[in-house]
Formats: C-alpha cells, sequence, structure tokens
C-alpha cells in the first residue's frame, strides 16, 4: 500500500458521513411544504418557490462537505 492509499484511507476513517443527514432532512421538509402550498392552500407560486429550496439546501451542504474533505487532504498532506 503506498502513501496515496493510505491517506485515502485516513481521510475515509475521519470524515464525519452524517453531515448530509440535516440537509436530507431539511430538503424532505421543503418538498413536504411545497406540495401542501401547492395542493392544500392552492397557492400555486409559492408552493414552486419553496420547492426550489431543495436543491439549494444540498447544494450548499455539499459545498460545505467538499471544504471539509479539503481540509482534512490538506492537514494529512503536510
Amino acid at each position: 500500500m503506498d502513501k496515496s492509499d493510505e491517506t485515502a484511507t485516513e481521510l475515509v476513517d475521519d470524515i464525519d458521513t452524517g453531515g448530509l443527514g440535516t440537509a436530507v432532512i431539511a430538503s424532505i421538509g421543503s418538498v413536504a411544504l411545497a406540495l401542501y402550498f401547492y395542493y392544500v392552500r392552492g397557492d400555486k407560486q409559492r408552493g414552486q418557490f419553496v420547492g426550489l429550496w431543495p436543491t439549494t439546501i444540498l447544494a450548499v451542504a455539499s459545498y460545505f462537505k467538499l471544504e471539509e474533505i479539503k481540509q482534512k487532504l490538506d492537514e494529512l498532506s503536510e
């Protein structure tokens, strides 16, 4: 096993796998809220607006997770 394999193994072991869980729950809640506004309340414009939130929530969470991975790689390469 070479140095890069050891670094990758350490990184995988060190990264928290539950970091996106909160974002996924928020995204599911946003979809439910969008469906509520669209079908139950009949406010189609608000339902469509809220329906755009899940992609934004997941994108921001992915960005922060990638930054965490980058930071861990930088720490391991020092």
